[in-house]
């Protein structure tokens, strides 16, 4: 299929599937905000509230080359817009109330009790929007005995059993370098959220969405918190797998392939590519087990054939054979790549400084309501008076809440 055949169907008119949904975030870092992110790319309307004065709560370099844009900000809030409301003070309060309840989704990542503390938790929005889908995401969760601790990312993959997986066998416990725990706590968030919106159109009841950096990472750690309970013992494999040989990183003349093989078959195409017809069936190396049971000589074997050439050469044999493997990439690399290109992972935006550059897309395709990049990250405040305009605030109204620092 062709991009055109995908795309063959589509409407222009819509942002998205989620065209007329309204969110309005309260987020700061980066959970909360990839939330919204999420919603924003699906076409939905999401207006992040930050705080007056500031630059918005995703501030940290670097900044993208050229311009006078932070790439974490550019990342994770673009298709949103910006407004300021002091959320600490009461008239702020008042904003974000009568912004709710204009709203389909409230997203909220601060401290359990924050939000309540200042007035503007799930009980007060429902008591003035009682179908509002109100998600929270914080480290822990709103429940439990480390519900009232800090949270960031690192601290989940540390608390979770992630980290002491990730590394070399002989070396020490490391942290991921993507922000894991965020974005799959992002992700659930988000989906949690158009499930609550569905119920809410069956039945029109809204609901508070819990969503926990830690229960996050646990859920797609592949069954391991089951492991741990049970006693099953765990292996760090650095970049093999314990399941299946060879599975690995190999070096080439000139850089690392990776190399996945789980089928005998597959392993029967390898042996013939390695100009080594009889390891097809040999005693250690015929089936996966064997293998797994074999490894070191498996993966010398493996490791010999691709020291024998190029990437480009090594990789035209094995993929000519229907194996999987992919060149180790950098993200420089990565981003050059025609196929990424094609898949509109690189969007050029033009940036609220007014300079280029190229930005994220959105992972999801639909073929009858696309999604893009439609608008980059907003500046902090940008669109406030725009949006309090929406919800009926008028410019005397709006002087007098800049005057009392609300908004």
């Amino acid at each position: 299929m062709n991009r055109d055949q995908f795309f063959g169907d589509a409407r222009s008119d819509l942002a998205g599937p989620l065209h007329g949904v309204r969110v309005i975030e309260a987020t700061t870092a980066w959970a909360g905000p990839m939330v919204g992110c999420l919603l924003g790319d699906l076409g939905g309307d999401v207006v992040r509230i930050d705080l007056p004065g500031t630059d918005g709560g995703t501030t940290w370099p670097p900044y993208i080359p050229g311009t006078e844009s932070l790439l974490a900000h550019e990342t994770v809030n673009r298709n949103k817009r910006s407004a300021y409301v002091d959320l600490r003070r009461p008239e702020g309060r008042e904003v974000f109330l009568n912004l709710v309840r204009s709203a389909d989704i409230v997203v909220e990542n601060f401290k359990p009790g924050t939000l309540a503390s200042w007035g503007v938790g799930y009980d007060d929005c429902r008591a003035v929007k009682p179908d509002i889908v109100y998600v929270s995401v914080s480290g822990w969760g709103q429940y439990g005995p480390w519900s009232d601790r800090a949270g960031y990312d690192p601290a989940a993959l540390a608390a979770g059993g992630w980290m002491s997986l990730n590394g070399e066998p002989d070396g020490q416990p490391l942290k991921g370098p993507t922000y894991v725990a965020d974005d799959l706590a992002g992700l659930h968030a988000a989906l949690a959220a158009l499930a609550a919106l569905r119920h809410r159109d069956q039945t029109g009841e809204g609901q508070h969405v819990d969503v926990a950096l830690l229960d996050s990472l646990l859920f797609q750690s592949n069954g391991f918190l089951t492991a741990g309970a049970t006693g099953l013992p765990l292996t760090r494999w650095g970049s093999q797998v314990g399941v299946s040989v060879p599975t690995n990183t190999y070096a080439c003349k000139d850089g690392f392939v990776f190399v996945a093989m789980v089928l005998d078959s597959h392993w029967r195409k390898m042996a013939d590519l390695m100009g080594r017809p009889e390891l097809a069936d040999a005693p250690g190396f015929a089936t996966n087990v064997e293998r797994v049971n074999n490894r070191e000589a498996v993966n010398a074997a493996v490791a010999g054939f691709c020291r024998s050439g190029t990437i480009a050469e090594i990789l035209e044999q094995l993929i000519g054979a229907g194996l999987a493997a992919a060149k180790v990439n950098s993200y420089e690399e990565a981003a050059s790549e025609p196929h990424v290109q094609a898949r509109d992972m690189l969007q050029e935006m033009v940036l609220a400084d007014g300079s280029t550059a190229p930005i994220t897309g959105p992972a999801a395709k639909f073929s009858r309501t696309p999604t893009r990049v439609r608008r980059a990250a907003p500046k902090a405040g940008a669109d406030t008076d725009e949006v309090l305009a929406e919800v009926g605030l008028d410019e005397a109204e709006r002087a007098r809440l800049r005057e009392l620092g609300a908004v």
